[in-house]
């Protein structure tokens, strides 16, 4: 059975749903500690003049905050800023008039949990991409034991899982002798995505998936793990 780990990440690029894509069960890693300057709350879309951040803010206190308990800032009108700048920068797209409306209803999910809303509107994306046999789940309703490597394996051993997959740059801190030694396999997946066309040239691949639906519609797995080089 295949699994992957994640935090939870906003409108994350198409790397992150092709890890997805591949497990059977994903698992969202809610219940670690959050990094002020990551993922957690921010992705970057391409405009007619750079490529700008998109970030939810939020409440942080101390050095201690765990991902699940970060609340979003309400007093900010976000939510319609951030829409307006995905109008602005994609109304001219190929897929605008099919992709917006599915953008917006993510946006009217009503929680100030910054994980509540960056995990549902994350499953709604993949969903759009015809994602429907992955099996979701958040780390902090699973009893997992120990730190690092060990609460990984906790964590597979749990949802009975055989085979783990990793982004590429988990080699730098993975024990990998504890995963064979617990009898699961582990694959590091590589990102080799073709280019597609963007709007605004250049090509950037570090971009929001959001630019790659706005651009290929449905023919976006085309670009991911439909890919030659990702089979």
């Amino acid at each position: 059975m295949n699994c992957v780990i994640l935090q939870p990440s906003y409108i994350p690029w198409r790397g992150y749903f092709h890890q997805i894509q591949k497990a059977d069960t994903f698992i969202f890693y809610d219940d670690v500690q959050y990094d002020k300057n990551g993922w957690r709350n921010r992705n970057r879309i391409k405009t007619s003049n750079s490529t700008i951040w998109l970030t939810i803010p939020v409440q942080v206190t101390g050095l201690t905050n765990i991902i699940k308990e970060v609340k979003i800032e309400t007093k900010f009108n976000w939510k319609k800023k951030h829409l307006l700048s995905i109008q602005y920068a994609y109304s001219k797209t190929p897929f605008f008039e099919e992709v917006f409306p599915m953008v917006e209803k993510f946006y009217q999910i009503n929680t100030n949990l910054l994980s509540d809303f960056t995990i549902e509107s994350t499953i709604k994306l993949a969903d759009y991409l015809g994602i429907k046999n992955t099996k979701f789940m958040r780390s902090s309703d699973i009893k997992a034991e120990g730190q690092k490597t060990d609460r990984l394996i906790s964590l597979l051993k749990e949802v009975g899982a055989t085979h783990y997959i990793s982004g590429p740059s988990a080699k730098d801190y993975i024990e990998d002798e504890k995963f064979t030694s617990a009898g699961i396999t582990l694959e590091y997946i590589e990102y080799n995505y073709p280019e597609y066309s963007q709007i605004y040239p250049p090509f950037d691949p570090q971009v929001s998936v959001l630019d790659l639906l706005f651009m290929t519609g449905k023919e976006a797995p085309k670009y991911i793990w439909e890919s030659n080089d990702n089979g």
